[in-house]
């Protein structure tokens, strides 16, 4: 893991936000800032692989030059990039920068854990083992996650405002391809380059889709 920009704290608290950001959104930073009422420090995770999907459209470098100017407002978000794509991969990764004492967890939305959840793993007790590493913080987003009995005390609800379930990276993208308004969807510092990045590419033919 590499640390792109560190926050001045020193957690005993850390919520892991990884993503594939393409764009980042207002719905992310106001994700990121629900979890720091569950945590000392916000770390954003951008891997270089992904388990589940391939890099299409935006690039990588293009996708982390959007995280850091969406994330420099804030004095307790951090960002880094992730050799790993799966979440035990990033927790140790993030634990040889913050400790083996950090408290860790990973904020996502309901389709994330029941993803990671029902994941195959090619080992029977890779789930439990998982989370004695870490928690799950699970957004209320589009609906609330119900979590396996036996994994309750390992898995929290993230109480946030509503409105959000309609600000996605897919609509973002959805809307620049159609003509229409966009802008307040994504973060004020990175309208700019969100339009220098996806302009240029929806008019070359990309797709849509969730990536």
């Amino acid at each position: 893991m590499d640390l792109v920009r560190r926050a001045e704290t020193l957690p005993t608290r850390l919520t892991v936000f990884p993503g594939a950001f393409n764009p980042p959104t207002r719905a992310h930073l106001a994700l990121a800032e629900a979890a720091l009422r569950e945590a000392d420090e916000v770390l954003f995770v951008l891997p270089r692989v992904f388990p589940h999907k391939a890099y299409e459209g935006a690039s990588f470098e293009d996708r982390l030059r959007l995280l850091e100017a969406a994330v420099a407002a804030s004095a307790r978000f951090s960002l880094a990039v992730s050799e790993g794509g799966l979440f035990l991969d990033i927790a140790r990764e993030a634990r040889r920068h913050y400790g083996a004492n950090v408290e860790l967890s990973f904020l996502c939305g309901r389709d994330a854990a029941e993803r990671i959840v029902n994941w195959n793993y090619s080992e029977p007790d890779a789930v439990r083992r998982m989370f004695e590493e870490f928690a799950l913080l699970v957004a209320r987003r589009a609906g609330e996650y119900e979590p396996p009995a036996q994994l309750r005390p390992h898995i929290r609800t993230l109480t946030m405002e509503s409105g959000w379930d309609e600000v996605s990276a897919t609509a973002v993208r959805r809307r620049i391809a159609a003509g229409e308004a966009w802008r307040d969807l994504v973060p004020e510092p990175i309208v700019p380059l969100v339009e220098r990045i996806y302009r240029p590419w929806v008019n070359a033919g990309g797709t849509t889709g969730r990536q």
